[in-house]
């Protein structure tokens, strides 16, 4: 690291960030101590903190508890694709992500019983799944589906379900989708899920399928990365009721 001695946070910040972008620090890296930046500089560590807390906002750092502050690598993003899950990274030859799964027997409340029509009390069967890649998160999904609903072993068998949660979605093809898209601040349960503390957005889709009846046979509640996410959504024509019906 260079031996300029800025005066305020900004120009702490400034002088970091010219080492990361020439790559005289590099991805991956772990930063001095907040300590030793301090006395490197010659401010307070309260000024230090700042001045990191500026390019984590940007992306450039990354704070891991319990082990220090380190260069980000670049961001590997994913795509969603409206009505079906997630895909692939943009190059087949990365390595695929990998999938954990939690499932428990949960009762509707609140706002789940709004989203799959079902009465309080209902049972549903909960599968919660993070993608990552390595250690880092890429999604977060909570899907909800009728007891009833649920494949024979799904529950109990984690095998079972995983090659249909690596799309975020548990059942087949519903027939119809519908889909509630936007940007807001993470929960504190998904910022930590996903380990990108408060500030940066996540993009939020609220996923409802529906059979041939109108039955609700599935919701998920979809968070990702603002910064490790693309989606597609592909439109399709609607006829004008009014003119059908002249």
């Amino acid at each position: 690291m260079t031996g300029v001695v800025p005066s305020r946070h900004h120009d702490i910040a400034e002088d970091l960030r010219r080492q990361i972008t020439t790559g005289r620090i590099q991805p991956g890296e772990r930063l001095l101590s907040e300590a030793g930046l301090a006395d490197r500089y010659k401010v307070s560590t309260v000024t230090l903190r700042n001045a990191l807390a500026v390019l984590q906002g940007e992306g450039l750092v990354e704070k891991i508890h319990g082990k220090g502050n380190f260069v980000r690598r670049p961001v590997r993003k994913i795509m969603y694709v409206g009505g079906w899950g997630t895909l692939d990274p943009w190059t087949a030859a990365d390595a695929p992500l990998r999938v954990t799964i939690r499932s428990a027997t949960v009762q509707a409340h609140g706002h789940l019983t709004t989203l799959l029509k079902v009465p309080t009390g209902s049972p549903l069967a909960e599968f919660t799944c993070v993608s990552l890649e390595g250690d880092a998160p890429h999604g977060l999904a909570h899907i909800y589906i009728p007891r009833d609903l649920v494949p024979a072993g799904m529950l109990d068998d984690e095998s079972a379900c995983r090659e249909a949660v690596t799309r975020f979605a548990v059942l087949g093809s519903p027939v119809a989708v519908r889909e509630t898209v936007c940007a807001r601040q993470p929960t504190p349960d998904e910022a930590s899920a996903l380990r990108i503390g408060s500030a940066p957005p996540v993009l939020a889709i609220t996923r409802v399928a529906t059979d041939t009846t109108g039955r609700v046979v599935e919701a998920a509640l979809l968070a990702f990365p603002g910064d490790r996410v693309d989606a597609v959504f592909t439109t399709h024509h609607m006829t004008d009721e009014r003119q059908t019906r002249g």
